[in-house]
């Protein structure tokens, strides 16, 4: 199998480290060489955040190159906008479209930029979905990143229930089946 290549990105406290546990875990389950790799920007204050999951037959170094993403993950609009050169022409864009502003457009030094869901679509294969919104409604904010991981399994290689397991496997004991149910929330979008 040729190497494939993932990555997440978001702000600080969004969750992308759990995603990236998940993410390993389903393929080191399926037999395969897995190397992660996490950049941390100013992570603690809302800062970018960045996991590489590179996975095949043999993974020799953890790091996505500019242009060789199947995937990449965004936990947020512009976080998707700032990382979209990582992805392949063909590659798949799975983004939460929420908003989350940068300390300069809190400050007023920048603005947020307009419609970059509709913008990145123009290039890109982009799937989107209000993550946050969707947790509300299951009654758990903190699960939105789960959501977002169902929608990211379905445009991958795995097994439904293997996800699910993995996800049991992962996640907090007492957080295990709302968890499940977020994935499915996800994949079934």
């Amino acid at each position: 199998m040729d190497t494939k290549n993932i990555m997440i990105v978001g702000v600080g406290g969004q969750g992308t480290l759990l995603t990236s546990r998940i993410l390993g875990a389903i393929i080191r389950k399926a037999g395969y060489d897995v190397k992660l790799s996490e950049v941390h920007g100013m992570a603690q204050r809302g800062g970018s955040v960045v996991t590489y999951v590179r996975y095949g037959d043999k993974v020799y170094e953890p790091i996505v190159e500019e242009g060789q993403a199947d995937v990449l993950i965004a936990f947020e609009r512009l976080e998707a906008m700032r990382y979209v050169h990582f992805l392949k022409k063909d590659g798949v864009l799975i983004v939460n479209d929420q908003r989350m502003d940068p300390m300069p457009v809190v400050t007023g030094a920048c603005e947020y930029p307009a419609d970059i869901l509709e913008t990145l679509g123009k290039t890109h294969k982009v799937i989107s979905i209000d993550a946050m919104e969707e947790a509300k409604k299951l009654g758990n904010s903190r699960v939105f990143n789960t959501i977002i991981i169902g929608l990211a399994a379905k445009n991958m290689d795995f097994d439904k229930e293997e996800w699910l397991d993995v996800v049991a496997n992962t996640v907090p004991p007492k957080t295990i089946e709302m968890n499940q149910k977020a994935f499915l929330v996800g994949y079934d979008y």
